[in-house]
């Protein structure tokens, strides 16, 4: 299927490695232009290495910057000429106890997984909508839907960004501009790593173990491949993709039990 991208210019956030590298992967592979950004340059330049091999790929952009910064931010709109899709995501706040946080440090989840999409979001959608096409993809977690015991922060400032994102969804559609988010289950990634080694910690008990009887609860009976969630977030972001907006699309491999 041909997404009717190529050329759009895009630009991923926390783009160097798992679930953002995957999202940028596909793009690329739609002949997007695609603007990166990561805080490390080492593995941000590793990353676009790759992306610029890739068969079809167009423009690939680096930008090492924390995008939940001001300075970030401004690095980063600066890098893109046009932001026509534009992938939220930053790295999930620390697992841990609610008891043992303290105001600093919910307001840094708030500022990584909240605020921080939002700012984007109100620098780009107005011009998105002047053009006439915009699509905005805000990596979230499957704790939206179901929140995680020892995912607090997570919990609190997704589900933050999720509230603000269905106020605004709407009025955006008319002019072929859609904002949604990804809700991913447990993916072969650094997060999920940290997150398994936290509950073994917690546990007291093997990692393998753990990770063993996680993926045992998962229907597929594995986790997920960033590339499988990049495929979506690709669509998403299609000339087919103009009819949905507003909505969780949750991937995680059949994991969470209930209807709605």
């Amino acid at each position: 299927m041909d997404l009717g991208i190529a050329g759009r210019w895009a630009l991923v956030c926390a783009a160097s490695k798992g679930l953002g590298l995957g999202c940028a992967r596909a793009l690329a592979r739609e002949g997007v232009n695609v603007v990166i950004v990561a805080r490390g340059a080492e593995a941000l330049h590793t990353a676009a290495t790759e992306l610029r091999a890739l068969p079809g790929a167009a423009q690939v952009v680096t930008v090492a910057a924390d995008i939940t910064t001001a300075e970030g931010r401004q690095a980063a709109l600066a890098a893109c000429p046009q932001v026509d899709i534009l992938i939220n995501n930053a790295g999930g706040p620390p697992p841990g106890d609610f008891r043992d946080w303290e105001r600093e440090q919910w307001l840094a989840a708030l500022e990584a997984n909240m605020l921080t999409p939002i700012e984007l979001i109100r620098a780009t959608v107005d011009a998105m909508a002047a053009r006439g096409y915009g699509r905005v993809v805000n990596i979230t977690s499957s704790s939206v839907k179901a929140p995680i015991d020892i995912l607090g922060l997570s919990n609190g400032a997704r589900s933050g960004l999720t509230g603000f994102v269905a106020g605004i969804a709407r009025s955006q559609l008319a002019r072929n501009v859609t904002l949604n988010n990804l809700l991913p289950g447990a993916f072969d990634t650094d997060r999920l790593r940290g997150t398994l080694e936290a509950s073994a910690r917690r546990q007291q008990q093997p990692l393998d173990e753990v990770a063993a009887r996680r993926r045992a609860a998962i229907p597929a009976g594995r986790f997920g491949l960033a590339d499988e969630f990049g495929a979506a977030c690709a669509f998403l972001c299609s000339v087919h993709a103009g009819y949905i907006t507003g909505q969780n699309l949750l991937i995680d491999g059949g994991a969470y039990p209930g209807t709605f």
